[in-house]
């Protein structure tokens, strides 16, 4: 039966870390100022009882990993750090300007790129004058993700010392084969010592980031993968799904559809080490992430306080997330905005004084509404519509689509609600797009969206 449903659900489809999905962005950007303004008022609004986000994005690499989707700069050149830096904290007294009272920062996530690229002390000197220019609250979370085989003491010390309490480890896979073809290459010793310096120094939560999905996988490597995981015992685990877009990430061209492990396949290998993780004790969350018992990622689970954004689910709700860096996204719950792209034109942007925006989305009320339900969908497996603020003409446009999931044993649709089964925690992507009214209105030329299982 399982497999029946993964050939019929296996379709291109979001991930759903907003609403709208990029590729619905309004053709016509916000201006600068109307993002500055859902800025200030978000802020406004927020500051006080929530504080903000910060995701932090620092692109360079030392070499290509041929499966990535992240926008990277590949560079051996560690003269970069310094300009990127001044760059990065000038765009940030632009957000300053705006704000009416320091800004309470929540939450600091770094990602990449590799982050660790960068030495600790330039580490140290982006993220102190970030932070004192601002209140850092007393639950705040910081996070950063690792290369195993370039992360050093240093990083783990001067980052804990300015309140890092989580990082994330890319490990993707441990067979040689497959660490070849995606030229992404860690051993089971770098992980581990890199593991056992992290605890040691206080660190509470640490993620391991596993793929699966990617050319050459076979179900004996990644079980190997997965028994040695399980063994080094991270308090969580993603373990996503490839998405294979070579018309975005010219890199996957190095290797062809036919390298790769696809539908039944690709899901068997999910399901095996979904098992084996529930049987070494931890805890399903969300989509595609697991947890042990203690970690607050599991808590937020239980007590349904999970939240997903643009830097995945966290445990940390704020309606206001400033990205800063190349390419990064922010979010100011009515708003979304990008930063350029390039390096270049990043700079170009900064050194005019300007917010280097150059594509957003100002949502609707309509969008509003979807935004909320899909939300509830991705974190919390229900959403309900009795409440008249959350009803709106593309809820209902949704039940007929939402008829077959039913019908499927993946959902349980009653009047004014909808609940996910534990089957269907496998097709959330497919159950949060029945109510996505702009891909229903207009469905792309092309492919924009990786497979949905």
């Amino acid at each position: 039966m399982m497999n029946e449903l993964i050939r019929k659900y296996n379709v291109a489809a979001p991930r759903y870390t907003s609403y709208p999905t990029v590729p619905y962005w309004d053709t016509v950007a916000p201006t600068t100022a109307q993002w500055a303004a859902e800025v200030q008022r978000t802020f406004v609004a927020t500051n006080n009882s929530n504080g903000i986000s910060l995701y932090i994005h620092l692109p360079f690499c030392e070499s290509l990993c041929t499966y990535c989707g992240c926008n990277t700069r590949i560079t051996v050149n560690h003269a970069v750090e310094s300009p990127y830096i001044t760059a990065v904290l000038n765009e940030w007294k632009l957000y300053l300007a705006l704000f009416p009272a320091p800004p309470r920062i929540r939450e600091i996530h770094l990602g990449g790129g590799t982050p660790t690229f960068f030495s600790a002390a330039n580490l140290e000197l982006l993220l102190q004058s970030i932070c004192n220019s601002a209140e850092v609250c007393d639950d705040a979370e910081f996070s950063f993700e690792a290369h195993p085989a370039n992360t050093t003491d240093a990083h783990l010390e001067t980052l804990y010392r300015l309140g890092f309490r989580r990082l994330s480890l890319g490990i993707q896979d441990f067979d040689p084969k497959v660490q070849d073809i995606i030229n992404r290459k860690q051993s089971v010793d770098d992980v581990r010592r890199v593991t056992t310096s992290a605890r040691r120094i206080g660190y509470t939560s640490i993620n391991y980031d596993l793929i699966y999905g990617l050319p050459l996988q076979t179900d004996a490597g990644m079980q190997q993968t997965i028994e040695q995981v399980i063994t080094l015992r991270p308090e969580r685990i993603a373990f996503y799904s490839y998405a294979h877009v070579p018309w975005m990430k010219p890199g996957q061209r190095k290797f062809t559809e036919a390298d790769l492990p696809e539908g039944e396949t690709k899901r068997r290998l999910y399901e095996n080490g979904r098992d084996a993780f529930l049987k070494a004790g931890y805890s399903e969350n969300g989509m595609d992430h697991f947890s042990l018992p203690g970690d607050p990622l599991h808590k937020a689970e239980a007590d349904k306080t999970l939240h997903r954004n643009f830097m995945g689910y966290t445990t940390t709700a704020t309606r206001l997330l400033i990205g800063l860096g190349v390419s990064s996204i922010s979010d100011a719950w009515t708003a979304f905005a990008q930063n350029e792209k390039k390096v270049e034109d990043y700079y170009a942007r900064i050194a005019k004084g300007e917010l280097p925006i150059f594509k957003g989305h100002l949502l609707t009320a309509e969008d509003e509404i979807i935004r909320k339900h899909i939300l509830n969908i991705m974190c919390r497996m229900e959403t309900s519509w009795a409440d008249e603020a959350m009803q709106t003409a593309a809820v209902y446009e949704a039940l007929p689509r939402l008829r077959e999931l039913e019908n499927d044993g993946l959902v349980v649709v009653e009047p004014f609600r909808l609940t996910v089964k534990p089957e269907g925690k496998a097709f959330l992507r497919n159950i949060a797009m029945a109510f996505d009214a702009r891909l229903w209105a207009k469905q792309p030329d092309a492919q924009v969206f990786s497979a949905a299982v």
